[in-house]
Parts: structure tokens; sequence; C-alpha cells
């Protein structure tokens, strides 16, 4: 079979490879060409290269011409000598890449004669031939060229044609997703020399080795011994989406072979946790279903000689696997091997001393290899077979097998497990049984982040969250409790997918992908600082007499969303911050209301007590500098809807633990924030994990509803945007903060330095020659930086280094921001549009 290898992120000396890849699709079928994509090619290949019974063709028109003499059948190269002629000529005429004008026109014009009579290049023809995709591909990758169209209709009618058959779509939308994959760190032809299977930059269509439509299954092991987190979320998010792309099946087995660690607490709580996910298995099933038959396949191990049994201690089987030194019981014969078995299922005290190790290496340089163990004893009931069984297989040792009976076809897993992916086969050939792929992914971490079972366990049990589904935790449901989406969750595994490369994550990706998730669909509510809060009396044309209630859009830009009640009234609330910031007879807008001019402004020693606005509803929103938001009840006797504004911060200090850090060093001293708010009336009908976002402050989903009852707040938790404000640690942003105040209060106190050396001779030689030595303290005065904290008398001279001494006060001093310190966001007006850049496919 031929191979069409293609590089992903072709430079600028390169075009991208879309002739060769839209030829590729446009054959028959698929199968008779295979496709890689990798980041690296041999020297001199470009972009493109096509290997042929072990004949390499290097560069994308020298890999089609090559396809094209391989499907010579197919029609690729004409249906007779003289078109064979013409596309050869026609593409040795190509120009070269990177595009230029003055070569491009004599090329543009042999278009322009070809194809005023003809629907493609090579006629007669009802199809096109590899002289069209490739100068569909040259032209599509030269905006030079492109520009030039106009002027050529009969190659701008061709070229459209082109460009929507659906070879050519399909080309253009695998190449910009190829594009958006970053190389690993080993070539892709290296990862395949050395057997671990496909490139890690493949795309999900083209990334599972040996998959055929219809038949591919893969699978999810969970241990039943925790709750499901971030990373457990993106393999079965990948497995799924994998059955799914190929029409097989999505399988979900509990891997519960160690009693001492699961509980059927666990197992009802990752089954809650996947479909928090939305993933749903086509059927679900145990590994303790195959206890005997695992058991039967351990003796099998054991009468081929492939197995035996030892009862070295932990810590010395532990130093020989290290050292490379065989165990004492390594050669022992088979009818001993059987018999210690046989006693392990009995769980007897002799028993219990023994375990089955696999025959498999003592010195391979790769440690999985050396005699793993396949069968250990644990007195502990099993939560499902209770005390039925005294001894159970190893993860290692059952995984390969149950995934084989069970018809997997794909096995996927984080690349941490690679080193046992030869043990993994070892076993399904020692056993005869069906062979299954191993597909690896890229384990998933982020900043600040615990993923560690332990660890997490230490934190509940420890008091320092509510649980494991706190929103401080990244567990399945800590996350999706804070308002991360399924569908953003989706997209981001997805855009991680193949890759093979682990590392620590900032959370600005996924929150601002959740971010554009819930944007258009979140309706829109105003809540204010109830300890902050300002009342307004309100007069002028409009004013209502008393409470209004008028129907007002969730969503301004999305009438779906639904409507809500806003209440109008001569008596409203606005924030303290806000109140401060306005000045007498300034315009300001009152948000969904109008303008209005503050008119009077009443203070004492602890702020802004009262304002009076007039209401100005002709006036221009798009010329005042200060939007704000307001409340108003329904009636003086029904007051707003309590609510308590919770945010957080990263349960740890620093962005990545090592293995030997003590977490309890590197614990924040405070995770929780709360503030007291009231909001407008509409949030009391809100549910249980609603989206909502309360203006100018930012989106959050209800934790807690609103209850009418006993008037107890709704509790609201506010979802991180993506920004870096949000993901920011608040803790660690704090203490820099601190730490360059206190550097600059030092400097600003520490004594002037004394006169060099040199300053100090020029003044004596001064001196000495009769003249007036300069004083040190009579050095010019520099300005003060523009706002100081306070007034400021500063002395200049008039020659800045000499003349007349003239005082300066300074009039401008720094006061805190009317916006606050993270500003506001402000629409703007461009006259410039988004088009796409030249570049890009």
């Amino acid at each position: 079979m031929a191979t069409l290898s293609l590089i992903a992120n072709p430079g600028r000396a390169a075009a991208p490879p879309l002739g060769p890849l839209a030829y590729a699709y446009s054959l028959p079928s698929p199968d008779q060409l295979q496709i890689a994509f990798v980041h690296a090619l041999p020297e001199g290949a470009g972009a493109a290269m096509v290997e042929i019974d072990g004949k390499q063709t290097l560069g994308a028109t020298e890999s089609l011409q090559a396809l094209a003499n391989a499907f010579a059948a197919e029609g690729a190269y004409g249906s007779s000598q003289n078109q064979s002629a013409q596309i050869t000529s026609h593409l040795l005429l190509l120009p070269a890449h990177p595009p230029s004008l003055p070569a491009s026109l004599p090329f543009l014009a042999t278009l322009e004669q070809r194809l005023t009579l003809r629907t493609y290049l090579i006629s007669p023809s009802s199809a096109p031939s590899v002289a069209d995709f490739a100068s569909w591909a040259w032209l599509r990758s030269n905006p030079v060229a492109q520009g030039q169209l106009p002027k050529l209709p009969h190659t701008a009618r061709w070229f459209a044609h082109m460009s929507a058959r659906a070879e050519c779509v399909k080309a253009v939308e695998t190449m910009n997703v190829q594009s958006k994959i970053k190389a690993p760190k080993q070539t892709a032809a290296a990862k395949i020399a050395s057997g671990e299977g496909p490139s890690a930059n493949a795309t999900f269509e083209l990334g599972l080795p040996n998959a055929v439509k219809g038949h591919v299954v893969t699978r999810l092991p969970p241990e039943p011994s925790g709750y499901l987190h971030i990373g457990h979320a993106k393999a079965a998010i990948l497995n799924q989406y994998f059955a799914r792309m190929y029409e097989g099946k999505f399988l979900i087995r509990f891997d519960d072979t160690n009693p001492s660690k699961e509980k059927a607490e666990f197992e009802e709580s990752i089954i809650e946790d996947l479909a928090l996910l939305g993933v749903k298995a086509d059927s679900t099933s145990y590994t303790s279903d195959y206890f005997d038959q695992l058991h039967i396949f351990c003796v099998q191990l054991i009468k081929q000689g492939d197995a035996y049994a030892d009862d070295t201690e932990q810590e010395l089987m532990r130093d020989q696997r290290m050292n490379g030194n065989p165990s004492a019981r390594r050669d022992s014969s088979v009818e001993d091997n059987l018999t210690r078995f046989a006693e392990m299922a009995t769980g007897s005290e002799e028993g219990k001393r023994w375990c089955i190790r696999a025959k498999i290496s003592v010195d391979d340089p790769n440690k999985a290899m050396r005699d793993p163990v396949v069968f250990r004893c644990n007195a502990l009931p099993h939560h499902r077979t209770g005390t039925t069984y005294k001894m159970y297989p190893t993860y290692d040792f059952c995984c390969p097998i149950v995934d084989s009976i069970e018809g997997v076809t794909h096995a996927l897993r984080t690349n941490e497990y690679r080193d046992r992916n030869p043990q993994y086969q070892w076993m399904l050939t020692k056993l005869g049984l069906r062979k299954v792929d191993v597909w690896d992914f890229g384990r998933l971490g982020f900043v600040h982040t615990l993923l560690s079972k332990r660890k997490l366990k230490w934190f509940v049990e420890e008091g320092h969250v509510t649980g494991w589904d706190d929103p401080r935790f990244a567990t399945v449901r800590g996350i999706r409790r804070r308002g991360m989406t399924i569908e953003a969750l989706t997209q981001f595994m997805l855009l991680q997918g193949p890759s093979q490369a682990f590392t620590n994550l900032e959370w600005d990706i996924i929150w601002n992908i959740n971010k554009k998730v819930i944007d258009p669909v979140a309706p829109r509510h105003v809540a204010l600082e109830k300890g902050a809060l300002v009342k307004v009396l309100i007069s002028g044309e409009g004013t209502p007499s008393s409470p209004e209630g008028r129907e007002m859009p969730k969503h301004k830009k999305n009438p779906e969303v639904g409507t809500k009640t806003t209440y109008f009234s001569d008596v409203i609330y606005v924030e303290q911050e806000d109140a401060k910031s306005f000045a007498q007879d300034e315009e300001i807008t009152l948000m969904d209301w109008g303008n209005a001019f503050v008119r009077s402004i009443t203070t004492s020693p602890s702020g802004i007590t009262e304002l009076s606005m007039e209401l100005n509803l002709d006036g221009d929103f798009k010329k005042t500098k200060k939007k704000v938001t307001w409340l108003s009840s329904s009636s003086p006797s029904t007051p707003l809807t309590p609510v308590t504004l919770l945010d957080y911060d990263y349960l740890i200090t620093k962005k990545k633990l090592e293995e030997d850090d003590d977490v309890k060093n590197f614990l924040t001293p405070q995770t929780e924030f709360r503030v007291d708010a009231v909001a407008d009336l509409n949030v009391a009908g809100l549910k249980k994990g609603e989206i909502i976002q309360f203006e100018r402050k930012g989106y959050y989903i209800v934790d807690k509803a609103f209850d009418a009852s006993t008037s107890a707040p709704a509790e609201l938790i506010l979802i991180p945007d993506g920004k870096a404000s949000s993901i920011v640690s608040k803790y660690v942003a704090a203490q820099e903060a601190a730490a360059k105040a206190s550097g600059a209060a030092k400097a600003a106190a520490a004594p002037p330095k004394a006169p060099s050396k040199k300053a100090q001779a020029k003044a004596a030689k001064a001196a000495a020659a009769g003249g007036a030595a300069p004083a040190a303290e009579k050095v010019a005065a520099r300005i003060p930086e523009p706002a100081p904290l306070e007034a400021v008398q500063t002395t200049l001279l008039s020659d800045v280094k000499r003349g007349y001494e003239i005082p300066v006060n300074t009039k401008m001093f720094r006061v805190p921001s009317v916006y606050g310190e993270d500003g506001v966001e402000a629409p703007a007006k461009t006259d410039m549009f988004k088009v796409k850049p030249v570049y890009e496919i």
C-alpha cells in the first residue's frame, strides 16, 4: 500500500500540501492510500512525501506525479498518452513557493487560456486530474495570485468550482485541524520506527491504528477507589469520542481487583460523575466478572513455565527488581508453583506468604518487564464478591486479558503506562489471545491543582474542604459545581486530543472556552453588595410615581433566553464605589433605563449616604463615561433577593508539588471568600445549577437556591472567565504586591548616596583653583513622578543644572480609579473588519 506523509505545519518555504491530500481524498476507496501527518520529513521533502513499494518521492508536486503513476488505472494521468504529456508539462510550469507576482502572472495567463473553453485543465475530461489538484493547491495558498482573479473570469470560475468539491473542502478542513496541533518532542517517524504506534500529532480521524468503521471498541477501566477528576474526564471523553466517530462501541469496566481500596460508594459516584460529563457507555462490566477465567489463565502461565510462585519479602523483592537480581524461587518446578497457587486460593496463613509472578525477565532495561506480580492474596471482603475469593489478579495481568475477551480493539490510556505496553502485549502473546492496539495520550495536569487521590482524601478528612464535590477540587463534581459545562470540557479535551506532552497547564484556556459556551445563553441579572448600598432619589420626566414592573430581555443579544421583570421606581440603589466616582451635575447612564444627571451628593465620614438624580432619558448613552447597575424593589414591603456571592482561591500556593513536597507546607491561608449582596427579584426563582451573569460582576452558578420559606439567601459561585484576574492565585498575587510595595518603600526611605570619588576629586580641584566647589546638596532636583500619593514641593533650577531656584508644587496626585482596579470593558466601534489572514488555509 502507498503511504502519503504530509507535514502538519509547513513553514514559509513550503506551501500546505493541499494538492496531494485533496487527490488522496478523491480516490474511490480511502483504503487505497494510507495518510500520515508528521511534523518533520527528510530534507528536501518540503511538505509532502509519498512512499510506494519502498521508494520515497519528496516534494508536493513530485508526490502528485508519483501518485498519478501509481493510480494511472484510476485516470489520474489521463486516458491517453497525449493527456499524460499535458499533465506532466503543466506540473512542470507550477511556480515555486513562496509566491511572488512576477512568477505568478505567466502561470495565471496559462491557466486562463486553458480554462477558457474547458471545465478542467485537461480535455476532454469529466473529472479533475492531478494537474487540477496541484494548480488549485498552488492558487489556494497564493494570496498574491488570488488578488488577480477578478481579472481572470475563467480561472475564477474553475477555482470556485474546485474549492467547492468535497475532497478539496475536506483537505482544507483537515489541514486547519493539523495546523493547530503542536509538534511532539519525538518525530512521528521515530515513533513508528520504535514500534510505539502512530504519531502523536495524528488527527482523531487518522489517530487510531487499524481502525475499521463499525468495528472499533474502546473502554474506560476506572478503579472504584475514589471520585473521578479532570484527568479521568479526558480519558472518558476521548474514549467515547473515538467510539462514536468510528460508529463502534464504548464500554465501561470497573477494575475492582483490590478490596483494600474499593467501595460500592465510589462505584456509584463514578457512574454519577460520568453522567455529569455526558458520557454514556454501551455496556458496563466488572473485572470481578472474570475472576474464574483469570484464575484459569494464571494456571496456564504456570504450566507453560511463564509464571512462578514467590515468597520473597516485599523489600527484598523490590531491591532485587531494582538491581536486576533473580528471585531464589524463579526456577521452582511447575508442580511446586501450582501447589503454592492452590494454597493461595484457600487464604491460609501459608498461602498469604506467596504471590505469583510472571516470568518475563530479570534485568530488562524496562523495569516493568522484570517479573511483575500477577496474583496476590487479600483477606478483606470484596464489595461485590464478598469472601468468595481470597486472592486477586493485578491490574497489569487482568487488563489485557479482559480487554481481549470483551472485544476491545483499541486500549486508550495515558502515556504514564507506556513502559507497561510491552508487558501488556506479552500477556496476550503468551496466552494466545487476540491482540489489542494500545493508543497513548498525554496526561493532564493544571497549576496549583492536586489530582492525587491520596492528597485529595487528606484535604477532605482534615476539613480543609466541604467534600469531594468542593468547588476548589479538580474532581468532576468540583469543576461542574463551579460552573464548568460539558460542552467546554469536551471541546477542551478534543483540543488537547492526541498530545503526548505532560505539562502543568494554566486554567485560562479551559475557562475561556467555558465562557464562550455560557455567554450566549446566560441570563443577565443585577446584584449589589449589601454593605455598600447607596440610596438614590430619582426625579424628572419619566420617573414612575410608584414601583413599576416592565418586561425586559434576559439577554439583549439572544431573545430566546426569555424575559424578566425589572422594577423602576423613584427610589433605587447603587453601590458605594460607583457613588464615590460621581461628580456634581455629571451625566451618567443607568443601565437598562437611560441617562441621568447627578444633582446632589450627601456624604458622611463613612462615605456617600444618599444621592439625587434627574432623569434625562433623551440623553445619548454613548457620550457618558459611566454605566452603572442599580436595583429597585417591587414595593416598599417587598425586599430585594438576598444572595451570597462566593469566590475561591487555589488550595495550594505552589504551582506544582514535587514528590517530596509536604502539602501541609503549601496550604493557602484563605481559599473561600463570601460577600453578602442583594439581587433583583428574578433571582429568587433560580434553581440550583442555573448559570447567569451579574452585570459588571461576572458569571455565576447557583449553588443553593433562595428559600422563600426561611428567607435564607441564595448562594452563587463565581465562574472564572479565563482572564488573568480570574485565574491568578489571589494569595500569591497579594504576596507579590506586598513585596513590591515594601521594596518601593525601602527604596524611598534609603539615604542619598555619597558623591562618587570622581565627583569629590572634581570638587577639590575647583576649590584649589579658587572657584566655588559645587555643593552636593545643590544638585538640580528631579521632577517628581506624575502622580504621587500626596502633594510634593520640588525646587528646580532655571537652567536645569544651574540658575535661580523655582519652587514647584504638584497639583495632580494619585486617587483611586473611578472604575475600580480591574477597570471596565468598554465597547469599541471599528471600521476594520475581520478577514482571514492571507496565509490561513
